[in-house]
């Protein structure tokens, strides 16, 4: 069964960082593209970024791009985004997601290309 985990959400004052996690099992993370969204109240998701967890290729959001990273540890089926810089507007539920493929392009940041969803982990950056 595939299965995501996402953890590592917390409150955090502007200028801060986070570290999130999603934790991959029951599928080869190298065979996947695996990405980043989020959601505030009362906005629909929007997409963070996607790695293709083969070669690195990475995309982000004009939003995050200079201030989040992703990164991913095959041995350990695990995608990280590293957020630094925070801003009240990352505020959101992060949620990470899988589609198998190592393709990666703008449409990446497409929430429909995605087949396999977490849970979501909050986020809340405080001014």
């Amino acid at each position: 069964e595939v299965q995501l985990q996402a953890f590592g959400g917390g409150l955090v004052q502007t200028g801060g960082y986070l570290r999130l996690s999603c934790a991959a099992s029951g599928f080869n993370l190298a065979d996947y593209a695996i990405g980043w969204f989020r959601q505030a109240p009362g906005k629909e998701r929007e997409g963070v970024s996607c790695m293709s967890s083969k070669d690195g290729t990475t995309v982000y959001a004009d939003s995050v791009k200079g201030r989040f990273t992703m990164s991913t540890d095959n041995d350990k089926n695990t995608v990280y985004l590293q957020m630094n810089s925070l801003k009240p507007e990352d505020t959101a539920v992060y949620y990470c997601a899988a589609y198998y493929g190592n393709y990666i392009g703008p449409y990446s940041l497409d929430a429909d290309e995605y087949r396999y969803w977490g849970q979501g982990t909050l986020v809340t950056v405080s001014s």
